[in-house]
């Protein structure tokens, strides 16, 4: 399920205070930032005045001596807000890059948890964005947002006070043009919520195309559907541009307004005051210093757009990251007084009556029962789609059964903790996954437990000394991104390593030697024979040949057991698995 689309209002305050409650570790910094804010806002009205009193004091009547008092202190006034400017900006920073740190975080540890079915329908790329650019995106809110926006309303605020305080009339000609700013700043925050909330879901898009087509760039090449999908993504690519130029088109109209309306206060000023100096009412400094304040009044409007932005910006991202880390897509898990404490589970695993679906009651496995004896190499054969995988996935709770029961040792299965489940049953899967890294951070997964001794034995036991010795840096070589370094076959090896490494109580090998050459083949069998004995052990193949010394081989057929017995007394009740053999056998030896 993906975030939705729009936060519903033009400002959520709700996820506003939940962005705010990340704060909290660091709320003595954040508050010192805030005083620092408030203190340049409340020291905003001094130079003006200041100019004020060198014009009508000093200027006019020709103190130069007083002039260069005023200018030490303006320049004085200068360094310190510098200084402070400075330190607000610094501290700013801190605190957005530390929450950003910690809600990186637990965004991750939240996902980590997730059960398969949730990756099985969400895009990765989508996943990416919301780990990466939303959570930059609600950094931003404390680093050039939030503050930043409280700042320029309160020097609004000192401005128009200093200004009421100094003289009320022409404070009012000044603010004049102010309710035609209030219509068109409600109009802009109306036109850039949409906007933003396009181009950050366009943005996803991308995302989402971009890994999707990269990872799969062999089957565009191979089938040359380059320009293809180049047109698409040349599509999703003018998409996002119109999102953005939307949004550029309300800010290309909100600021010449400001700025018009900024003109038509200094002329409605010059107009007024023009009057005042000639009558005497009124001196040239204290024109000059509502000019000032005029700028001073309209720059933080203007800037306020630009926080908004921001903080329109960081709202629609937190909504995307919070609705993530309110999924709860993780396993059930029993309360702790329910789970039981085990070891090194040995193995004895009862299928009871088990049914199955990935979705709704599309039955995958239907009533399946059987029972695997500690120590004992039982194998799964049947066409695809037949349920074999399923058994697999069920068995490390990858996914969650709807009917029956699954034990292990005599516990149920779901009240073994997941941590001490996992790490007795050693996988190797069809599709081997190898990470971005060294061979020895693959095999080792950065177990501490297992060290380089026993990295080692596994490498002989496996047999792929050879293998490791002709790269360069042998166990250190770096296989890059999903292991495109090393052949499929080599692949698969490596995936075997690392499951002897682990020394499983339980072994899962899942079509592990579907994509192994001859060669490589006779390695694994030895491999397999020695990781299996006295081990219990799972067997997923589709080839025949290489299950036949199993203890019990079950066969399986539209999510059904039809056949289980071991190699010759299968072959001896000319059943399913005796066709599925001479059939292998004939293709075999045309």
């Amino acid at each position: 399920m993906s975030a939705p689309e729009t936060t519903g209002r033009i400002f959520d305050s709700k996820v506003l205070k939940r962005i705010l409650r990340r704060v909290e570790p660091y709320r003595q910094r954040f508050i010192l930032t805030g005083l620092m804010v408030a203190l340049l806002a409340g020291m905003s009205w001094v130079r003006p005045y200041l100019i004020r009193v060198a014009m009508d004091e000093h200027i006019a009547v020709g103190d130069r001596e007083g002039l260069l008092l005023i200018f030490l202190i303006v320049v004085g006034l200068i360094v310190v807000e510098a200084l402070l400017q400075f330190w607000q900006t610094y501290w700013a920073n801190w605190v957005a890059q530390s929450v950003t740190l910690d809600l990186r975080s637990e965004l991750y540890r939240h996902v980590l948890k997730f059960r398969l079915k949730y990756f099985d329908k969400t895009p990765v790329g989508q996943l990416v964005t919301r780990h990466i650019g939303d959570v930059d995106g609600i950094a931003d809110v404390f680093s050039n947002g939030l503050l930043n926006a409280v700042g320029d309303l309160l020097k609004l605020a000192v401005v128009i006070g200093a200004m009421l305080w100094v003289d009320v009339r022409l404070t009012v000609v000044v603010l004049l043009p102010i309710p035609v700013l209030l219509l068109a700043t409600r109009v802009f925050q109306k036109a850039i919520k949409k906007a933003f909330v396009s181009v950050r879901n366009e943005v996803s898009r991308i995302n989402v195309f971009v890994q999707e087509h990269v990872t799969g760039m062999g089957i565009i090449q191979a089938f040359g559907r380059e320009d293809a999908e180049r047109n698409k993504f040349a599509a999703h690519n003018a998409a996002h541009r119109d999102a953005n130029i939307r949004s550029i088109w309300a800010f290309s109209i909100f600021f010449p307004v400001v700025e018009m309306l900024s003109a038509t206060s200094v002329a409605l000023l010059l107009w007024y005051g023009v009057d005042g100096v000639a009558q005497g009412g009124m001196t040239l400094g204290l024109v000059l210093q509502f000019i000032l304040y005029v700028f001073m009044l309209y720059r933080p409007i203007r800037q306020l757009a630009d926080r908004f932005n921001v903080l329109q910006m960081g709202i629609v991202n937190a909504n995307r990251v919070f609705h993530l880390l309110d999924m709860d897509e993780s396993l059930p898990e029993l309360p702790e007084d329910e789970l039981v404490e085990v070891g090194s589970l040995e193995g004895h695993i009862v299928f009871n009556d088990v049914w199955f679906a990935y979705q709704d009651e599309d039955w995958v496995l239907k009533g399946v029962s059987f029972e695997v004896q500690a120590g004992e190499r039982v194998a799964f054969v049947g066409a695809t789609g037949a349920g074999k995988s399923s058994i697999i996935n069920l068995l490390c709770r990858f996914y969650e059964y709807q009917k029956g029961s699954i034990t292990i040792d005599g516990h149920d299965l779901r009240t073994i903790p997941l941590d001490a489940l996992r790490n007795s049953v050693g996988v190797v899967l069809q599709d081997v996954f190898l990470f971005t890294g060294s061979l020895l951070d693959n095999i080792t997964l950065f177990d501490p437990s297992i060290g380089i001794d026993k990295v080692e034995e596994a490498v002989g036991a496996v047999g792929v000394e050879g293998l490791i010795d002709r790269l360069p840096g042998g166990l250190d070589y770096d296989v890059k991104e999903r292991g495109v370094m090393l052949s499929t076959g080599q692949r698969q090896l490596i995936s075997f390593v690392r499951a002897y490494a682990q020394q499983p109580g339980i072994l899962v090998l899942d079509e592990a030697t579907s994509s192994i050459d001859p060669e490589s083949e006779q390695l694994i069998q030895n491999a397999t024979a020695r990781l299996t004995e006295h081990r219990t052990s799972i067997l997923v193949a589709h080839r025949l040949s290489t299950i036949q010394d199993a203890d019990r081989i079950i066969v399986m057929d539209l999510g059904q057991i039809v056949e289980s017995g071991n190699h010759a007394e299968l072959l001896s009740a000319k059943g399913k698995y005796s066709r599925l053999f001479e059939m292998q056998r004939d293709l075999n030896n045309p």
